[in-house]
């Protein structure tokens, strides 16, 4: 019963993405970025909750919609991709791994809006991407990124890259950490059985660069790191 429940979940979040993906491919080519982003939310809010998550997002008003921020969070499943910008009220891109620009559709949308590619494994190439980081923060656009770099394989935090913390250091943005809860349960890296419930994200208080001027690279990690693992367990 739970492989038949699963199927009907996955194939009504398909069609329906398959549909959204069409919608917001239009919309790149015609309206500006905020507006197709409130769209992109709305749809996204439709799609997780056709698949069985109920989100629960508290926080929020520690977001300032007109400043701009290094969104900093766990790695809890693929589902991250949606829920984190129905939760976070801001348009921003991302930096997400190199291959997923060859997934059909999905790296036509990422592409277009702007995520930047990122090879962990070729130092150059990473270095390149947070070069290109560094200049879109630089401009005003929030950008997130998922300093574990994979999905967590047994639900605990892993250890965070370096890269994102020398970005922070360089460019000194406003880090804005959010903890993602319950989409490990919902699905498991690797895993074809959802199990429909809760989804908590809570999202910290901003963190000035005036509070992490002075911290070396491995600190900051540290902080940012143990502050949202705090999140990730409150309540």
């Amino acid at each position: 019963m739970k492989y038949l429940i699963s199927f009907v979940f996955w194939l009504a979040g398909v069609l329906f993405f398959i549909f959204s993906a069409g919608i917001l491919s239009v919309c790149l080519f015609i309206f500006p970025k905020p507006v197709t982003f409130r769209l992109a939310r709305f749809l996204f809010s439709i799609l997780i909750r056709i698949m069985g998550i109920r989100l629960e997002v508290e926080g929020r008003e520690h977001v300032d919609p007109k400043k701009s921020y290094l969104i900093l969070g766990n790695h809890q499943s693929l589902f991250d991709l949606f829920v984190i910008p129905v939760a976070i009220p801001l348009c921003f891109t991302g930096v997400e791994a190199a291959y997923h620009f060859s997934i059909p559709v999905w790296g036509f949308l990422i592409r277009k809006w702007g995520c930047i590619p990122i090879e962990r494994e070729n130092l150059e190439k990473a270095k390149q991407s947070l070069v290109q980081a560094r200049a879109t923060l630089d401009s005003g656009i929030s950008l997130a990124i998922l300093p574990e770099g994979h999905r967590t394989r047994t639900g605990e935090m892993g250890e965070f890259k370096k890269g994102p913390f020398h970005l922070a250091r360089a460019a000194r943005p406003e880090i804005l950490p959010f903890a993602i809860s319950g989409l490990f349960e919902y699905q498991s890296r690797g895993g074809f059985l959802l199990s429909p419930g809760r989804v908590r994200v809570r999202i910290g208080r901003p963190i000035p660069p005036e509070r992490y001027a002075h911290l070396e690279v491995e600190e900051l990690r540290d902080l940012i790191r143990n502050q949202i693992l705090e999140l990730s367990r409150a309540g």
